[in-house]
């Protein structure tokens, strides 16, 4: 029997919803201060969401809108894009997902450690997680976009992760939420529960994913598996994750 010992949560549409919520405003309201001219409505954004990391988001449309935009200018636009991001989640843009507070302390409680792995800023990891977990704050350390010189679905940042917590991958579960981090996952040899967000996101057949829910869940909102193994009660806790372990 695999005994669970750590958890790897991302955190964009895993840990709380944050890409349409706050990600694509802070996107707009840095093109209408630097008078770059574009406005991203949430189908452009969520087509782009297929290009994992904001800098590199900036550089693939400038390209497609035959734009040359120097290297200096997509570190402007990202700059400026993260201070406005800073300042909707002060201002409470985001919330935790269903069922992330539950597990989280549960997990705790089990003596499970955690960990963040995440394709975002160390800036802006560090004010959602304080802001959203306060002085309770689970995790041991996070992976993030400056941590790695290769981003998700590249296995880099998990094995990173993996190699800095000491614990095997048998004794491991991810928490993803979009097809680039289960590649990620999946190709460090990770155990992998992708928990959907709110992005329409559409998982091709041939990606062996072993279980994907809609929800972590709760009292209000119960569980339900999409692929996978049955969830016993209403939601994902201790004893599910140990089970999904040892399917995999």
């Amino acid at each position: 029997m695999s005994y669970l010992k750590g958890v790897y949560w991302d955190l964009d549409g895993t840990i709380a919803n944050t890409e349409l919520e706050a990600h694509l405003p802070a996107f707009n309201r840095s093109f209408e201060a630097l008078g770059i001219g574009w406005y991203w409505d949430e189908s452009t954004y969520i087509d782009l969401l297929k290009i994992n990391g904001g800098k590199n988001r900036i550089a693939y449309y400038a390209d497609l809108k035959n734009q040359n935009f120097p290297q200096e200018l997509i570190s402007k636009i990202h700059l400026e894009k993260q201070k406005h991001y800073l300042s909707l989640v002060k201002d409470g843009a985001v919330t935790l997902k269903d069922g992330v507070n539950r597990l989280v302390n549960e997990l705790k409680i089990k003596e499970v450690r955690q960990f963040i792995v995440t394709s975002s800023s160390r800036i802006q990891v560090t004010l959602l997680v304080n802001l959203l977990f306060g002085d309770k704050n689970p995790f041991e350390f996070f992976i993030s976009s400056e941590d790695v010189d290769l981003h998700k679905p590249h296995p880099l940042p998990y094995l990173k992760a993996i190699a800095l917590s000491g614990i095997k991958s048998s004794n491991s579960i991810v928490f993803e939420d979009s097809i680039p981090g289960v590649k990620s996952s999946l190709s460090a040899k990770l155990p992998t529960i992708c928990v959907k967000s709110n992005i329409p996101t559409y998982f091709n057949k041939d990606l062996p994913l072993k279980c994907l829910v809609n929800s972590l869940g709760d009292d209000k909102k119960n569980t339900r598996v999409i692929t996978g193994p049955n969830v016993n009660g209403k939601y994902i806790n201790y004893e599910y994750l140990v089970k999904f372990l040892n399917s995999c």
